[in-house]
Formats: C-alpha cells, sequence, structure tokens
C-alpha cells in the first residue's frame, strides 16, 4: 500500500505531469472543440473539415466520426480534458512543495492505468479498424506513454523500493517509452505505409 508521503522527493515526477498535462489538456480541448463542431455541421447538414484534415488517411473528422469516438456515449475528448486537468493541477501542486496523501498518488497510479489501457484500444481502433489517424489524438498517445511509465516508476519506488522491477522501470524509463512508441511507430508504418507508397 502506499502510504501518506510528501511531495515527491524530486522535481522529475512533478515536472513530467505538468509538461504532459498541459500538452495532453491543449489537445483534448481542440479535439472537444472540433467534435462539439462536428456535431452542429451534422444538425446543420454540412461536412466538417477541419486543420488536422491532411489526407483520408490523416483526419481527425474521419476519426471523431467513427462509433468510437465516443466509446462511453460522450466525446472521449471530455474524458482527456478532465483527466489531463487532474494530472496538471497535481503536478503544479507537487512542485510548489505541497504534501501529499499516499491515496491521491494511488489514484493518479490508477487513473494512468486506466488511461494508458484506454488510449492503446483507441490506437488499434484507429490503426486498424477506422483506417484513418487524427493528429490531435496522436498527441494524446504520445504524451500518455511517459506518463504511465513515470507514474508506474515512482509507484515501484514507493511501494517495492528493492524489487527488480523497480530498479528496471526506474533505470530504464526513456528506453521503455522509446520502444512503445518505436512498436506504434511500426504499427502504422506496417499499416499504412503501402497505402501512402502506393
Amino acid at each position: 500500500m502506499i502510504e501518506e508521503t510528501t511531495a515527491p522527493t524530486v522535481r522529475t515526477p512533478a515536472l513530467l505531469l505538468v509538461v504532459t498535462g498541459a500538452i495532453g489538456e491543449l489537445a483534448s480541448f481542440i479535439l472537444s472543440v472540433d467534435k462539439v463542431q462536428q456535431l452542429q455541421d451534422k444538425i446543420a447538414g454540412k461536412e466538417s473539415v477541419f486543420a488536422c484534415d491532411f489526407s483520408v488517411w490523416v483526419s481527425c473528422s474521419n476519426v471523431m466520426a467513427s462509433e468510437q469516438s465516443a466509446a462511453f456515449g460522450f466525446p472521449n475528448a471530455f474524458i482527456g480534458v478532465f483527466g489531463f486537468a487532474v494530472v496538471l493541477t497535481l503536478g503544479v501542486v507537487w512542485l510548489s512543495g505541497t504534501p501529499a496523501a499516499g491515496w491521491i498518488w494511488a489514484s493518479l497510479q490508477a487513473g494512468t492505468v486506466f488511461g494508458v489501457g484506454f488510449v492503446t484500444w483507441l490506437q488499434v481502433q484507429s490503426i486498424y479498424k477506422i483506417g484513418a489517424l487524427c493528429p490531435y489524438c496522436m498527441v494524446v498517445w504520445a504524451v500518455m506513454i511517459p506518463l504511465f511509465v513515470g507514474v508506474t516508476a515512482r509507484s515501484l519506488r514507493l511501494t517495492a523500493p528493492e524489487a527488480a522491477i523497480t530498479r528496471f522501470v526506474s533505470n530504464w524509463t526513456v528506453l521503455i517509452v522509446a520502444l512503445w512508441y518505436v512498436a506504434i511507430g511500426a504499427a502504422i508504418w506496417f499499416e499504412f505505409g503501402a497505402r501512402v507508397l502506393g
């Protein structure tokens, strides 16, 4: 169990929360605004075209028009707006040196597990089912991965400081994130590369 704790003893976790939270919040906010616009356009009988619509394969509007874009009955971007706002707020609070109860960090860990799981599902849906990539969605993917790995590394240091998995994740955090990016990039390349080159 994660015990009562103060702000992170090093600033790296807090800075990670601030940076990923701010970037994720901005991308989610833009997606939310565009989704609302798309719904309004649909009611008005118009076709939505956004600045992030570059081709049939790289298109926010195509992804946002899919059923997967509202997996829980409302736009997924709304989850991001709320979730990343919490992440950003916690990062700022901890940077200020304010103590935090252990349950808050445990809740953050649970939230990042949900977030990375949901993002992974959306990646699979986007690449293999929808057949289109949303640039702003990909920004959310990009920040969710280091956020999850960084938070998990610190949680392991708090709960099992001597464990081998703790040493591995803490020492190789950057490599884990990089390999994760490579795996996603490879999946995108093998699925879309032939179409683009063809």
